[in-house]
């Protein structure tokens, strides 16, 4: 039974609430403009919806992986510099979906099984996991309320309330903030003065080869994101958007989006992880969902008020919300691994996940470099890298042969 409208506006809205911290702080950890990367969230999230034919229910945001990168350019070519390099970036995937088109949707389905998306899958979540207690440990009583109201609400609230416990929570926690002082009163006083409406600072790009070298290989990095986050967005909602819409389109789409955003002056965009919790959640899947939450972002990019009210949100009150949205993210992995009846018995299948959660959990880094171009490995991309070489390398004889030694299914013995 499809949802009334003004249930999809509430629903939106919270999706565009669970996305609005990421999204802003790396133009604030770079020097870009918030309100223009949220409009060019908003924008991207949209062509990126209708290049996909309106059926994958994804957000895009800020893309966290360029920071370091924007922040060389920035420093020595100036921002127009940053949005010629993040265009040649989204260039990148446009040229990553055609190399995959032509090899074929089965040989990356291959090279993908459960075994490795489903531990990648908890690496997204659990990599998360200090960013939810960092912005609690702020304020754990905030957080610990804004955690209770998600729970209480989602687990016993009916009808268009179970829908939303994390705009519930969102709004308990603030609530509290005020009572207890805990809105930094120079935000408060940044909501008061505040326009309702006005037009972001946009500015065009400019060209050189300095900046496309050092942004565009990042592409290389986030390719292998969009492939977790969209197995991931697939495993939630319950359909493969690899092989529908099809990955070639997604990352043509993604490709676009991200060129659109870096147009407008904007960081590059990326399919964002705290949204497929909210979905995971409340178990709303409908793609116009987000793009009514897209809406919500353009308008906020489009009123300083409304985005100041947004950016005085407590981190206490943030990271109570994301305890919850990034936990259920790393249960989809593990849902994962069972629903593909992964025997752990087996030490071929102890191997490559034990090497996907220690490398992509504990930090690790692997320099890459291409000429003068150096980048880092880490998180996801390198959890999903090592994953897909450890099952391409290490031979399926492990298992047959664990096999003839235990035909009847016992485990080894210790003596």
């Amino acid at each position: 039974m499809p949802l009334p409208l003004q249930k999809k506006v509430v629903l939106g809205l919270q999706h565009t609430i669970a996305m609005f911290g990421a999204t802003v702080l790396v133009p604030l950890l770079t020097g870009l403009n918030p309100s223009v990367a949220l409009f060019g969230a908003g924008l991207a999230t949209l062509l990126f919806h209708v290049l996909t034919g309106l059926g994958v229910p994804i957000f895009l945001g800020s893309s966290f992986a360029f920071i370091a990168p924007i922040l060389s350019v920035l420093k020595a070519e100036g921002p127009a510099a940053v949005g010629g390099g993040l265009i040649a970036a989204g260039a990148m995937y446009l040229v990553f979906s055609a190399l995959v088109k032509a090899v074929g949707i089965r040989l990356v389905q291959q090279v993908f099984p459960p075994i490795v998306t489903g531990p990648v899958i908890i690496v997204i979540g659990l990599s998360l996991a200090g960013v939810a207690v960092n912005q609690a440990q702020s304020h754990w009583l905030l957080a610990l309320v804004t955690l209770m109201a998600a729970i209480v609400t989602s687990v016993f609230a009916r009808g268009l309330f179970k829908m939303i416990p994390i705009l519930i929570a969102v709004i308990t926690g603030y609530l509290v903030a005020l009572v207890l002082g805990a809105v930094e009163p120079a935000k408060l006083g940044a909501i008061r003065d505040a326009a309702w409406v006005g037009l972001p600072p946009f500015h065009g790009p400019t060209f050189s080869w300095s900046a496309i070298f050092v942004l565009a290989p990042v592409a290389i990095v986030t390719f292998i994101e969009h492939i977790g986050d969209v197995i991931v967005n697939g495993r939630v909602v319950g359909k493969n958007f690899l092989e529908r819409p099809g990955l070639p389109r997604t990352l043509f789409a993604d490709g676009i989006a991200n060129m659109a955003s870096a147009v407008l002056g904007g960081p590059a965009a990326t399919t964002y992880a705290e949204n497929t919790g909210v979905l995971a959640v409340t178990r709303v899947y409908d793609p116009a969902v987000l793009r009514i939450a897209a809406g919500f972002a353009m308008l906020f990019g489009l009123s300083p008020k409304l985005a100041a009210v947004f950016q005085s949100l407590p981190p206490g009150v943030l990271g109570g919300v994301s305890i919850l949205l990034f936990g259920m993210i790393a249960s989809v992995g593990i849902r994962t691994l069972s629903e593909a009846r992964i025997d752990f018995a087996h030490s071929r299948n102890l191997i490559v996940v034990s090497l996907i959660l220690v490398l992509g959990l504990g930090g690790a880094k692997i320099p890459v470099a291409f000429g003068d171009v150096r980048l880092e490995l880490h998180g996801m991309a390198l959890a999903a890298l090592v994953g897909v070489l450890a099952n391409a390398l290490l031979p399926a004889s492990l298992d047959r042969e664990e096999l003839d030694a235990h035909p009847a299914g016992e485990p080894p013995s210790d003596s």
